[in-house]
């Protein structure tokens, strides 16, 4: 066939695998005009409109509505600028079905109530700066007062979740658990307590002795014990116990008396919330970074070693 050959609806129609409905539907609307009619009133269509039509089709497949196509079709729009807006209207859409995703997700792994489910709804369609403000308002809370001091700003920094742009539903998930943590009024008490603490201890702190993490501190004094499977409250636990007491009344620039083992006791205790330990688990889900490593273990031995070496004491 050559340039100069008309078709007819259904030649179109075997040309392109479209159904003749679909072509007429589309002749309607001036998408693909006819060239000519037979003498019987048929619609008549040239070569060109196998070409229109395939990209009609690619177009309808790829989401594009029928009145954009026609204004590409006429070129009235170019091709890339269009594919452009859609590219950028389907991030949104895969985004928000993401997010609706990761709820239902976690209304099914939780079996949560209609009022939880509500929650999370709402917390997983927050703005940036919606969730940057209820971040923000938690670590108020938490280190108001606190966080001039650099390991305060660097521990309020470290502890911002930063939800990216295309989350992962695992990613939201962690980011309406983590913000449910945030709104908890008891986990806040929680934390606060735990920054007040160091802060008053790092005011008795030996200024000339390098800044520790005091879990980390007693992780590494005590890990050993833990991995020989030492018992806590056996004999054998005694050296462990007495190398990371020094170590931290070396730290107060202070003895190592009961008084201040009583007093580590219980600031292990209150770092030993599994909240807290949660929160950095989702945090790290959140912002991609590595899995943290649980520290749970080794301020359980801690606790109970000291706990049963000082008998009788409560915390100062």
């Amino acid at each position: 066939m050559d340039g100069d050959t008309l078709h007819s609806i259904g030649e179109l129609a075997r040309r392109t695998g479209l159904t003749v409905k679909t072509i007429r539907f589309y002749s309607d609307r001036g998408i693909v005009a006819p060239t000519d009619r037979s003498p019987a009133g048929h619609r008549l269509y040239g070569i060109d409109a196998v070409a229109r039509l395939d990209l009609v089709r690619t177009l309808r497949e790829l989401g594009v509505d029928l009145s954009t196509i026609r204004k590409v079709v006429d070129r009235e729009l170019s091709l890339p600028e269009v594919a452009a807006a859609h590219a950028e209207a389907l991030a949104v859409q895969i985004r928000v079905l993401r997010i609706r995703r990761a709820v239902l997700m976690a209304v099914a792994e939780r079996g949560s109530t209609p009022e939880e489910t509500e929650l999370m709804h709402r917390l997983a369609q927050l703005s940036e700066d919606e969730r940057r403000y209820l971040i923000g308002e938690f670590l108020d809370a938490v280190f108001g007062g606190l966080d001039a001091a650099p390991a305060f700003a660097g521990a309020r920094r470290s502890m911002t979740p930063e939800l990216p742009d295309n989350p992962e539903a695992e990613q939201v998930q962690a980011w309406v658990e983590l913000a449910e943590l945030s709104l908890d009024p008891d986990f806040r008490a929680s934390v606060r307590r735990m920054a007040e603490e160091q802060a008053a201890e790092q005011a008795r702190r030996d200024t000339t002795v390098p800044r520790r993490d005091i879990a980390a501190a007693v992780r590494d004094q005590v890990g050993p014990a833990l991995t020989a499977g030492v018992d806590p409250t056996s004999p054998q636990a005694d050296p462990f116990v007495a190398s990371f007491t020094a170590h931290y009344a070396h730290l107060l620039g202070r003895s190592d008396d009961i008084e201040l083992r009583t007093q580590l006791a219980t600031r292990l205790e209150s770092v030993n919330d599994p909240r807290r330990e949660r929160y950095l688990q989702l945090l790290a889900v959140v912002n991609g970074w590595t899995a943290p490593e649980s520290l749970a273990p080794v301020l359980d031995w801690s606790v109970q070693a000291l706990r049963v070496r000082t008998p009788g004491r409560t915390s100062p």
